[in-house]
């Protein structure tokens, strides 16, 4: 184990309040360390692993089932939440649990993620065994890659040794928040190779007023300056022509929807605005007889929109998923022009 030298120091004669705040700066400091240790540590051999478990997670047939015991059990039954909320079908079992019965939750198409700090917890030893037997792959979470966990994981997620914020340095207090950060990261990482959606993310989550209320707008401006030149030649006339002149496009437009979700389908009936000017400058050419002029031009042209979204999320047995989308729109227009 790291250096056991408690972190705290006296607070004889010292305010209560000050004592208190001061041990929660050096535990937040303590955590921070922790995960400032994975981010260098991705960089490294972490980040090669990582990249790894992320494709076998997203390419397994089954779900991901995360498993753990004491705090990591805590952490684990978090992890798998986050993913099954996120689009990556998973669950927690209890290692355990496992071994009474609970193995027949875990198929041969699963990953299996696996926390222990130590990498020796005996509980393990089990679904450690019955992952092998039918050749399930398991990506071991763990500060040891030599242990018996990570000697039997497929893939090793080794997360650096850093010191518990615990001033005896025994309470698992870095070592989870570390844990929990790079299930997120998995999580997300996951979420951003599927282009999972906020629209989906509602979807898992019919009870919740998640981001409800969508506001959208935009605009762009496009200036453009158009030199031409002619030759006119037929029998009688030859001519040569110039002439310059400039053109702008504007546009803007705004949007509010209202995103929900019904059984399995999200939802999001919407309502928008939107305008665009076009403007065509006057020009006249220089030149003889065939010489051209035209006045400007100035269009406007509105559009109300009132419309229904909807989107689906359709895992498939390869590990991808199907997102079909769709929308019903109500559209008016309005057109404008003038010429000077």
């Amino acid at each position: 184990m790291p250096n056991s030298k408690p972190l705290m120091t006296s607070s004889s004669g010292t305010n209560p309040v000050d004592a208190s705040v001061q041990s929660a700066l050096r535990t937040l400091d303590a955590e921070a360390d922790g995960i400032a240790a994975i981010t260098a540590a991705l960089q490294g051999d972490l980040g090669e692993a990582f990249a790894r478990a992320t494709d076998l997670i997203r390419n397994a047939r089954g779900r991901l089932i995360v498993t753990g015991l004491g705090k990591s059990g805590h952490i684990g039954r978090k992890i798998a939440a986050t993913f099954a909320s996120t689009g990556t079908p998973a669950f927690f079992v209890h290692a355990a649990e496992a071994g009474h019965g609970d193995l027949g939750m875990i198929t041969t198409d699963d990953v299996i993620l696996a926390l222990s700090w130590s990498g020796e917890q005996p509980e393990m030893k089990n679904l450690v065994n019955y992952s092998a037997r039918f050749a399930i792959p398991m990506i071991a979470v763990t500060s040891n890659a030599q242990s018996s966990l990570g000697a039997a994981a497929r893939i090793v997620l080794e997360l650096p040794k850093v010191r518990e914020a615990c001033p005896h340095n025994l309470a698992p207090t870095t070592s989870t928040l570390m844990q929990a950060a790079i299930g997120d990261a998995l999580a997300i990482a996951l979420l951003e190779s599927r282009g999972f959606t906020a629209l989906e993310f509602a979807n898992f989550h019919p009870g919740g007023k998640l981001g409800a209320i969508n506001v959208r707008g935009g605009g762009s401006y496009s200036y453009d300056r158009i030199d031409t030149s002619r030759t006119i030649a037929f029998p009688g006339l030859t001519d040569s022509t110039h002439a310059n002149f400039h053109g702008s496009v504007g546009q803007l437009f705004g949007e509010v929807g209202y995103g929900f979700a019904m059984g399995t389908v999200a939802l999001e009936p919407f309502a928008g605005l939107a305008y665009v000017h076009v403007q065509d400058g006057s020009f006249q050419e220089s030149g003889g007889l065939a010489a051209l002029s035209a006045s400007s031009a100035h269009e406007n042209l509105g559009y109300s929109t009132l419309g229904l979204r909807a989107a689906t999320f359709i895992p498939l047995s390869n590990g991808t998923a199907l997102v079909p989308r769709g929308s019903l729109q109500w559209q008016h227009a309005s057109y404008s022009a003038r010429i000077s």
